[in-house]
């Protein structure tokens, strides 16, 4: 009889775990895939919820957000998107905040490279076909398009890009000889051993790229969304991004 009482107590304990966990949708950038994916596990066993991530760039899931698709959070990996749904009322109020910060770096072939040792190198002959995000949409190509603007040089360089859907993308054609050089966030840089970063963009110089969390005003799990929305922006979750390449952001103001 004590052996039965105890397993079903046991299982009226589990059976509580199970009703209470929420199985939450993540709206994240694609440069937070490899982050994310490995914080997934540990927070699941921690907190039995569930996350199911829908990777892509940070345009077309604010676009599929503003459409009705369902999602508990969003992870951006910049602002004006956030800002966009947050004008449209998108968003759940006073979830919003600023967990990381990244660094825009030009990408060539790790095994004969093209002889890029500057940003205005790829205005010469030898560099053909320049990979980006597309700048509409995807970040990273705002970012691009922005940094290059401030140089003087999107003019040259447009010609030539190759605009593609995310910086996942953007790796890709490089890693496979579709183009010369591409821009990516130095992360992305960080998981090949194809490619090798030819010119760092300082951050006094380059764009500021910082990724928000908010959580979507129409989840149907708040609780549970504000929850894993704050351990993005706690230790044991910077730690695993900082392994990645991530780093905190800046406070406003400096």
């Amino acid at each position: 009889m004590k052996s039965c009482r105890f397993l079903f107590t046991v299982l009226g304990a589990l059976l509580a775990v199970a009703a209470s966990a929420a199985e939450l949708t993540v709206f994240a950038a694609a440069s937070l895939s490899d982050a994310l994916k490995e914080i997934a596990p540990a927070y699941t066993k921690a907190t039995g919820d569930t996350l199911r991530f829908n990777f892509g760039a940070s345009g077309a899931l604010a676009r599929q957000i503003k459409e009705g698709a369902p999602a508990d959070l969003i992870v951006s990996a910049d602002e004006l998107r956030v800002d966009q749904l947050e004008k449209a009322g998108l968003l759940l109020p006073e979830t919003r905040r600023t967990i990381l910060a990244n660094q825009l770096v030009v990408i060539v072939a790790a095994e004969n490279g093209a002889p890029v040792a500057t940003v205005a190198d790829l205005t010469k002959p030898g560099v053909r076909r320049i990979a980006i995000g597309e700048p509409a949409t995807v970040p990273v190509g705002t970012y691009t398009k922005e940094f290059l603007g401030k140089l003087g040089l999107w003019t040259q360089v447009s010609g030539k890009s190759v605009p593609l859907d995310n910086a996942r993308a953007v790796l890709a054609a490089v890693e496979a000889g579709n183009a010369e050089a591409g821009f990516v966030y130095r992360t992305d840089a960080l998981i090949s051993k194809k490619v090798r970063v030819a010119v760092l963009v300082p951050l006094a110089e380059g764009p500021k790229i910082t990724y928000p969390v908010a959580v979507v005003r129409d989840t149907k799990a708040p609780e549970a969304a504000k929850a894993f929305a704050a351990f993005l922006a706690a230790p044991e979750a910077q730690a695993v991004f900082a392994k990645f390449g991530f780093s905190p952001p800046t406070p406003r103001g400096e």
